[in-house]
């Protein structure tokens, strides 16, 4: 087919290493008329085509925020739900059906995380069902191993795997980081199942919810963050907020705060207080160590999260099963088996924590583990409004005035981390994930 001046030598050098890779030569062909003039138009193609390109890479990377972002409020609101559900919950269980079982509840709620995966596969199979399953299931692992790969080297390069024991694999780091990352996870989350018992709802939301301070903290020197004032401000106006709700009216803000009901409130606070720095800690070395970089399309990042929490649940169903035994046989916590109204409840909150689990190492992974923090004290006004529904007792100024607070915080921190997304966006290149039907 004749090709025009200017455009031979592009041509000819795509043949030449389509040839070169079969072990064929091809002669050189002749050199084309008038190539004095060629060069010049070549820098005038290629600046016009960079020109046409121009607009639409900018459209494509603001298409990309958005639906960064979109995806990151829906798990948002999934992620306040079932935390809600999750709280209230527990705290029934552990307090008036007294099954106060501080480490079994930690380990079968983190265990369930192991469907993750599964539910996972379910959701992308039924979309995907016009494929083969041996297709899907190909494609579906292919794009893991890939994925797991920009994990360990937290670079968009996607280097092809030669084998589980070449050096370019991924499994030992993903094995070494899920032992780090469910270590931290379930010292934090047993200070939350050991404190629930020993104060009430609200306050344990909101101490434990003070992550988001300790997270922005680790988030500098672990994840090079900029101290940004805007970020420091959203984050200050929280805790504030989270002061005022749990400590504005003198610490009876919550209906069921008695003798009775919060005997050891105050050592329950510092249990929790330890456990809400460790989350933070949590959160940031999730972000660092085992989410794809930045520039990654959004739901490569969603596939790999629900993935790496499958792994969290996989290590705590086989590992930290080991300290029950040890705990019956000490007395300090003996075993015993839920029935009843106990077990349905349980059944619930378990569920409930692997919902919310999922959704939060998704909305971490699609935008940061500062704003998601922030997010989660959305729930301290979520939960003090269904103790008002089911307790009767209206609202005390002190929650009120704490939750505008924490609303406030979020919209601020939600604005900057909007605009970081873009400009991230626009700075780096965004994988489309064209390798995989299952990133679609």
């Amino acid at each position: 087919m004749p090709s025009r001046p200017g455009t031979t030598p592009l041509l000819y050098q795509s043949d030449s290493e389509d040839d070169l890779s079969r072990g064929r030569r091809r002669p050189s062909p002749r050199p084309p008329l008038h190539s004095s003039t060629t060069p010049t138009l070549s820098r005038r193609s290629t600046t016009d085509a960079l020109r046409s390109r121009s607009p639409s890479s900018s459209q494509s990377a603001l298409l990309e925020a958005r639906k960064k972002y979109t995806y990151a409020s829906i798990c948002l609101l999934i992620s306040l739900v079932s935390f809600t559900v999750q709280t209230e919950l527990a705290s029934h269980i552990q307090g008036p059906l007294g099954w106060d079982k501080a480490y079994s509840m930690m380990f079968l709620t983190h265990s369930s995380w192991i469907f993750l995966f599964p539910s996972q596969v379910l959701f992308l199979r039924y979309r995907r069902r016009e494929q083969s399953w041996q297709q899907f299931w190909n494609n579906h692992l292919r794009t893991l191993r890939t994925t797991a790969q920009m994990v360990q080297t937290q670079s968009l390069v996607k280097h092809p795997l030669r084998g589980t024991g070449d050096n370019s694999s991924p499994w030992w780091y993903l094995i070494k980081t899920t032992a780090i990352v469910t270590t931290s996870l379930t010292i934090a989350g047993l200070s939350w199942y050991i404190a629930v018992s020993m104060t009430t709802p609200s306050d344990l939301t909101a101490i434990y919810n003070c992550n988001a301070f300790f997270a922005y903290a680790f988030s500098v020197p672990l994840l090079k963050e900029r101290l940004r004032l805007d970020k420091m401000l959203a984050v200050g106006v929280a805790i504030l907020g989270v002061l005022v709700v749990a400590y504005g009216d003198g610490g009876n803000n919550h209906p069921s705060d008695t003798n009775e009901d919060a005997p050891s409130r105050f050592a329950g606070n510092v249990i929790i207080g330890i456990g809400s720095v460790l989350y933070g800690l949590y959160e940031v070395l999730y972000k660092r160590l085992a989410c794809p970089p930045e520039g990654t399309s959004a739901n490569r990042k969603m596939m790999f999260a629900n993935t790496f929490g499958s792994l969290i649940g996989l290590f705590t169903l086989f590992v930290l099963w080991i300290p029950i035994p040890i705990l019956h046989i000490l007395g300090w916590e003996e075993f015993e088996m839920p029935r009843g109204e106990t077990a349905r409840l349980l059944f619930i909150s378990v569920v409930a924590n692997m919902v919310f689990s999922g959704s939060f190492l998704v909305l971490i992974s699609l935008t940061g583990p500062v704003l998601s923090s922030v997010a989660a004290l959305l729930t301290i006004f979520i939960v003090a409004i269904v103790d008002w529904f089911l307790t009767g007792q209206p609202l005390s100024g002190p929650a009120v005035l704490g939750g505008m607070l924490i609303i406030v915080a979020f919209g601020m921190l939600s604005w900057s981390t909007w605009k970081e997304m873009n400009e991230e966006e626009r700075r780096k290149h965004v994988d489309l994930g064209s390798d995989s039907g299952d990133e679609d």
